[in-house]
């Protein structure tokens, strides 16, 4: 394995071509970064389409693959993983060798409890390097893992051991947030009261600042486990083996798992380091998100390892932890090269520190890109951390399904100029169409359904867990080839994708269909706006008319009427008359899900006389609690 700069190889249009037209050619091509134990003779296997399977009969083990090799490689002592955790204080780092030798240990622990190639092991952990063990040394031993974010409460987790029925439950006494500390085991223990399947047994890691009550004889110490454990070597999988389930955010009654295999997800993985995050081995990439959500699975946990990179692990947060000025704190710290978050992290910086004053205290010579995703980056938030930080800026699109991104700026093949608004070209693998209702491609700058053609690339969904009927009918059926991805947008003349939102927050206002992240686009734009959300509500007269609310810096509070009748004219000006926004409301924040998206359906479900039951990855319901007033009277 040569661990060295790779060259450039060829431009993206050839590339992207190569992709779509000789798939069979590209992936095994790149498949030749990764080790296996039987090499796969041909990438794609279509008899049961549109089930498709890549790299039917290869072999191969994704721990090997994301340690071993590098250890055996000659790069055992180089940083594998940082954890950073300024709410305990505390910084731990481990080397390839180091992280290797836990990993293979904590693998001894799950085979001495009985735990064998496809058994299930739920991971319920904070963002500690246990959980990053835990996870490797599911896939070390071919057990399949299913994190459940350590923000979900009982019932959310309940639902998800009851669906992925796991041997082993692994849990922490606790999760820290800033100025708080969160009991894990006691929400674990509610929802096993709660959950129709019973793990054998819950290996639980005692921290610190909490001390859970173990039940015997199921629970089992993390600590006193590891030590009676002999590491065991990795077990070779079939490519087509799952390696994780992750379960979408927000179903109602069974869960959506999402499957994702070992061999596809390791070509597509560490293609994508190279070609779209252009960052290498020995380089450091931080994706500030948690394990629990699938940047965390892509980019904290697998990537930058397959890759040999230094992957952080932060157990913190964008601002309170202590300030603003943590992010750049970190950069500067471990000499980040590679910082993927999402905007709302940014906007929060942004809110809090504007004119950048805690940036200029670090040095950030390190970082050479900062990658965003998660939701639409508002041209302001772009322009506002381009300026700041002094490097790209690139925006990329993607979902829990694909896990890896489908739309993004291909830094490391070729990179193109930025179109604020645009996370730029569908990546290699990925036939991007924009279709009307009839499932007709749609001509550039016209509003249409964003699909992609089948087969997706490597990496992506193969199933959902246990119900392949369901994953035909989600996401195949609405357009007979095509996986419909739920957004709505549009391509320019240059063949740029611009994502403007779910397809269910188009407004349909006296029969014209506008886009509700056009109009976030516009109020964005002003300087004091640090963030907003448009929504439709009912109209008798209308059909739905938008209503804006608007997130402002701090400072401006007394500017409010001011702001208010400039951005009403700001988008009858840009957008025309026809978008009807009357009523805008500054409020002092919105309601999010813990990974940044903004709850719009809640609120338009609320301002039209609802009662929707919140969704458990909310970050904070007292946002919500207090709009309620605001959505339904019209009062705050």
């Amino acid at each position: 394995m040569a661990l060295s700069r790779p060259p450039k190889r060829t431009s993206y249009a050839a590339a992207h071509r190569r992709s779509l037209e000789d798939p069979e050619g590209f992936w095994l091509e790149a498949a030749r970064a990764i080790d296996w134990t039987v090499s796969p003779s041909a990438a794609l296997e279509d008899r049961r389409a549109p089930l498709y399977r890549w790299f039917p009969g290869g072999e191969l083990n994704t721990c090997h693959n994301a340690l071993d090799r590098h250890v055996d490689a000659g790069y055992g002592d180089r940083l594998a993983l940082v954890h950073d955790s300024p709410v305990t204080d505390t910084r731990t780092r481990f080397t390839y060798r180091e992280l290797r030798d836990e990993v293979a240990r904590f693998a001894g622990v799950l085979s001495g409890l009985g735990v064998t190639k496809g058994d299930r092991v739920v991971v319920y952990l904070p963002m500690i390097p246990e959980a990053v063990i835990a996870i490797l040394a599911c896939a070390r031993i071919g057990a399949v893992h299913s994190v459940v974010f350590g923000g979900f409460a009982t019932r959310e987790l309940a639902v998800r051991i009851g669906d992925a029925q796991p041997k082993i439950v692994i849990s922490a006494s606790c999760g820290i947030e800033a100025g708080r500390t969160v009991p894990y085991k006691p929400l674990l223990d509610a929802a096993l009261a709660q959950a129709d399947h019973q793990p054998e047994h819950c290996v639980i890691h005692q921290r610190p600042q909490y001390t859970a009550e173990m039940t015997a004889p199921r629970d089992l110490d993390w600590t006193d486990a590891m030590a009676a454990a002999e590491p065991v070597p990795c077990v070779p999988v079939a490519a087509t083996d799952p390696l994780y389930i992750l379960y979408t955010s927000g179903t109602t009654g069974r869960p959506k798992g999402v499957v994702r295999d070992n061999g596809g997800h390791a070509v597509a993985l560490r293609w994508s380091m190279e070609n779209v995050f252009d960052t290498h081995p020995g380089e450091v990439f931080w994706a500030a998100s948690d394990v629990g959500w699938v940047v965390g699975h892509s980019y904290i946990v697998y990537a930058p390892l397959l890759t040999g990179c230094t992957t952080v692990l932060y157990e913190g947060k964008p601002v309170g932890t202590p300030d603003a000025g943590a992010f750049w704190r970190v950069i500067a710290e471990h000499r980040v090269t590679t910082l993927f978050t999402a905007p709302t992290a940014i906007r929060a910086v942004r809110q809090k520190d504007p004119g950048g004053e805690l940036f200029a205290k670090h040095d950030t010579g390190s970082l050479r890109y900062l990658f965003l995703a998660g939701e639409r980056l508002d041209p302001e938030t772009y322009h506002w951390s381009a300026d700041l930080l002094g490097v790209p800026v690139v925006d990329n699109w993607w979902q829990t399904e694909t896990g890896w991104p489908i739309v993004a700026n291909p830094m490391g093949l070729e990179p193109h100029p930025t179109k604020p608004g645009s996370p730029t070209l569908p990546v290699s693998g990925y036939d991007v169409r924009i279709l009307d209702e009839a499932g007709r491609e749609v001509p550039n700058g016209t509003e249409g359904t964003v699909a992609i053609r089948l087969p997706l690339p490597p990496g992506t969904l193969t199933t959902l867990w246990g119900d392949d009927e369901r994953y035909i009918r989600s996401y195949l059926s609405a357009y007979d080839g095509y996986y419909l991805t739920g957004d709505g947008g549009h391509r320019d003349e240059d063949g740029y994708v611009y994502i403007m939102g779910r397809t269910d927050d188009v407004l349909n206002v006296a029969g014209h269909r506008l886009s509700s992240g056009a109009m976030e686009e516009v109020l964005a734009a002003h300087p004091d706006v640090v963030e907003c959300a448009v929504i439709g509500v009912a109209d008798d007269l209308k059909g739905q008319v938008p209503r804006a609310f608007v997130v402002l810096k701090e400072g401006t509070d007394g500017n409010v009427a001011r702001v208010r009748t400039e951005l009403v004219a700001h988008v009858r000006d840009t957008i025309g008359p026809v978008a009807a926004l009357r009523r805008i409301d500054v409020v002092a924040a919105l309601p999010k899900t813990r990974s940044g998206k903004i709850l719009r359906r809640t609120m338009r479900d609320i301002a039209d006389g609802g009662d929707p039951e919140l969704p458990a990855t909310i970050e904070d319901s007292s946002v919500i609690d207090a709009l309620r007033p605001l959505l339904r009277n019209g009062e705050a």
